[in-house]
């Protein structure tokens, strides 16, 4: 059944699987600093190969094992948990990333 119909913001978080918070991986924890904070749900996805501003390429290449391979956060909320979202990376990142907001049209299935 449908739940929701509407227009929400999509939160795209870039970082590198590397990249640490207080010596914790910074996706895991911030999946984990998201759910506690009440976002309706976050995912994370690993690339398989890209690079950042310093134009260094991160693949998964078995030569590569130390790659630090691109991590991606996706959250879907609306436009103030998403502007809420900026205060807790603005605590959290450490490192380099890079953080998108676009508007989406959400339709949400439940039970």
């Amino acid at each position: 059944m449908r739940v929701f119909d509407g227009e929400q913001v999509l939160v795209r978080i870039s970082i590198g699987e590397g990249d640490r918070y207080r010596h914790h991986p910074l996706a895991r924890v911030l999946l984990e600093r998201l759910r506690d904070e009440g976002y309706p749900g976050a995912t994370v996805l690993r690339g398989m190969a890209g690079y950042g501003s310093r134009s260094r390429l991160h693949s998964e290449d078995l030569v590569d094992l130390a790659a630090d391979l691109p991590v991606v956060i996706e959250v879907v909320d609306d436009e103030d948990a998403a502007e809420r979202l900026l205060g807790i990376l603005d605590e959290m990142m450490e490192g380099a990333g890079l953080v998108t907001f676009e508007r989406v049209r959400a339709v949400r299935y439940a039970r």
